[in-house]
């Protein structure tokens, strides 16, 4: 586990890194926080030129924000609870269609010192990324106190982001058609 000194240095690097990553493509991120109250979009509008990659934050820490702002459905909510994938997804969704941004990442998770339960212990977070249209999400259990659970929470949603659109901007890179043909036999004695 990093130190929390060290964690905010990693969190100051990867939003730069996406800033470069993002400068030229004229794609927009949106972030759908809850237990990190805001830490992602406030780490990304830290570096300069941020406003031609980002475009909004929503800080949605209770259930009624999450309905209103992103959209996540009641029912939703009050089958599988605030702290879960299908919450998470439902954020990830509703950021990209509320603000009409490409990609977005949303987390919700129990940083503690309470909160936790037996079936979701403090430190649960579930993390979900929307990267043009497609939706994948993540539950990890992170160790330490209050600051160092939202600082490993920011660092996973930062580095799930650059991960999943470098993937998607090296596919969008790809030409048509581009495989290559197969050789009739895999024979090389021929």
């Amino acid at each position: 586990m990093l130190l929390y000194n060290d964690q905010i240095m990693l969190i100051e690097a990867l939003s730069t890194q996406l800033g470069t990553l993002l400068a030229d493509k004229r794609k927009k991120i949106v972030t759908a926080e809850s237990c990190t109250g805001g830490w992602v979009s406030q780490s990304i509008t830290q570096v300069a030129g941020s406003s031609a990659w980002f475009d909004r934050s929503y800080v949605t820490y209770s259930n009624e924000a999450k309905r209103e702002m992103l959209g996540v459905k009641i029912r939703t909510l009050n089958k599988y609870g605030a702290v879960s994938r299908e919450v998470v997804e439902e954020m990830a969704l509703g950021a990209v269609k509320k603000s009409g941004a490409d990609f977005s990442v949303a987390i919700s998770g129990i940083a503690g010192p309470d909160g936790g339960t037996d079936e979701k212990p403090v430190g649960t977070v579930w993390l979900a990324w929307n990267i043009a249209g497609s939706v994948d999400s993540s539950l990890t259990l992170l160790p330490g106190a209050r600051r160092d659970v939202r600082a490993a929470a920011v660092t996973l949603a930062l580095q799930g982001l650059l991960v999943r659109i470098r993937s998607w901007l090296s596919e969008q890179a790809q030409p048509q058609g581009s495989e290559k043909e197969l050789p009739e036999s895999l024979d090389e004695t021929e």
